[in-house]
């Protein structure tokens, strides 16, 4: 085939998808080659999709299911979306991400109660910008404050939250700080159909990319570490980092400072 990508080409796709594990829309860019022609080299090495692979290994750990429904909201803060995701905390030294799988098997790591992180995030659904902090745990008094904190930023990028879409959790169905919150924001609450997350699929998707890009991506010895290394990370989601859905935009490329 005359036509076909030289093989050196496909060479460095192959490298640029082992070792960033990104795809199609961010490997063309870097390499200068259309984003169709890196799928269809993927495609033709038998390349794994990355929903379907392990965020720090790249081994294939299960089988997914997408949906071709999609929608989105017409301007910024029309909808928002709302979760928590609950990730365990690293022991100092590392976890068994960095000494292996044998490490946790011992009588002390099984005693020891190291807990969890617990990372709230509000992403805008018409931009996909993200906000995200690292709380101590989801009961109703810490959703209230975050989001309050959450109405801030967006403000600062001139937006305004018209609604909020979450999930059926009792730290957004009974918290009377939250309710009052929004009441006083003027802030619709939206629910999803209970056992439906996908109904909240932008976050949902958020948390997805939040664990392989961040959490997982790289071997953190501390907790702190980790936590140190979330807001660097938003910074680029949000300001760097191209985004399929954005046409291989960022989000802040969808928001308009006043």
């Amino acid at each position: 085939m005359p036509a076909r990508t030289a093989p050196e080409v496909e060479e460095l796709v192959i490298a640029a998808r082992v070792q960033h594990r990104r795809g199609p829309d961010w490997i063309g860019p870097e390499l200068g080659v259309p984003a169709r022609t890196v799928s269809r080299i993927l495609r033709r090495r038998g390349v794994p999709r990355l929903a379907v692979c392990d965020p720090m290994t790249g081994q294939v750990i299960r089988a997914s299911k997408t949906t071709a429904v999609r929608y989105e909201r017409d301007r910024p803060g029309e909808l928002v979306h709302m979760d928590v995701k609950k990730i365990g905390r690293i022991p100092d030294g590392g976890g068994w991400r960095a000494h292996g799988r044998e490490m946790g098997k011992t009588f002390a790591h099984k005693k020891a109660r190291i807990g969890y992180d617990y990372v709230h995030s509000v992403v805008d659904d018409h931009s996909r910008f993200a906000y995200s902090e690292i709380l101590a745990d989801e009961q109703a008094p810490t959703t209230a404050a975050f989001f309050d904190r959450a109405l801030v930023r967006f403000a600062e990028l001139g937006i305004h939250i018209e609604a909020v879409m979450t999930d059926n959790a009792w730290n957004y169905t009974h918290s009377n700080a939250f309710k009052a919150l929004l009441n006083s924001s003027e802030t619709k609450h939206i629910l999803i159909r209970p056992h439906c997350p996908w109904q909240n699929g932008k976050v949902e998707r958020f948390n997805r990319t939040l664990q392989s890009e961040w959490a997982y991506r790289q071997v953190f010895t501390t907790n702190d570490e980790r936590a140190d290394a979330l807001d660097p990370w938003l910074e680029d989601y949000n300001n760097r980092r191209r985004h399929s859905a954005l046409g291989g935009r960022p989000p802040i490329s969808r928001l308009s400072r006043t």
